[in-house]
């Protein structure tokens, strides 16, 4: 029996863009339910649950970043479906941002259709790996990637810890290598959807 098609939620408010993505998206074999605004995305959102989101961030009423924001508030699980934005702002505090909130691609515009398709077969792939249960995470490890999270520096975190920069640095390369990602924002995201930390996201 052949496998499912899989499932793209797209919050697009231009109709222009949302009926070309639609298109796009459906001859390379997904099925997509598409959203024109930031609050029908959530409302479908919690009808069914699609296999990855496909969101612009700037819309007219919750932006693709509240969107981002809101999905741990919808159900347990809700917060490992993969979130790939789309935008026009490619400025580097606008994907650390995004990046802090969970979001796993930051596609910036134009779009590259042939692109972004392989990234959402890309990302729903990894999705569906099983994740390491027996990654444990010290209290120190958890309190660097925390900080880390809120976009404290090396020397903010150690002054936050009580510890020397180099120590934190060792925490948050520790914390790296049990969670076998790259950066110091990839453990962060990793750790939270493990439910090993809490609190990401930019101090209030």
């Amino acid at each position: 029996m052949a496998n499912k098609p899989k499932r793209i939620l797209c919050i697009e408010d231009d109709p222009d863009t949302r009926g070309l993505l639609v298109e796009e998206l459906e001859e390379a074999g997904f099925t997509v339910t598409a959203a024109a605004d930031g609050l029908a995305g959530l409302e479908a959102l919690k009808r069914d649950r699609p296999d990855l989101i496909l969101c612009d961030i700037d819309l007219p009423d919750v932006s693709g970043l509240e969107v981002l924001q809101s999905i741990p508030e919808l159900g347990q699980g809700m917060r490992a479906i993969p979130f790939v934005l789309l935008t026009a702002y490619g400025q580097r505090e606008n994907q650390l941002a995004a990046r802090r909130l969970g979001c796993d691609e930051y596609i910036v515009k134009p779009i590259d259709f042939e692109l972004l398709v392989e990234v959402i077969r890309n990302r729903i792939t990894r999705s569906r790996a099983p994740v390491r249960p027996d990654v444990q995470l010290t209290e120190r490890e958890r309190e660097a990637l925390t900080w880390s999270a809120r976009g404290k520096s090396s020397a903010d975190m150690a002054v936050l810890m009580g510890v020397s920069e180099r120590t934190a640095n060792f925490h948050i390369d520790n914390a790296i290598r049990k969670l076998g990602v790259a950066t110091r924002i990839q453990a962060a995201v990793k750790a939270s959807l493990l439910g090993l930390v809490d609190g990401l996201g930019p101090d209030a």
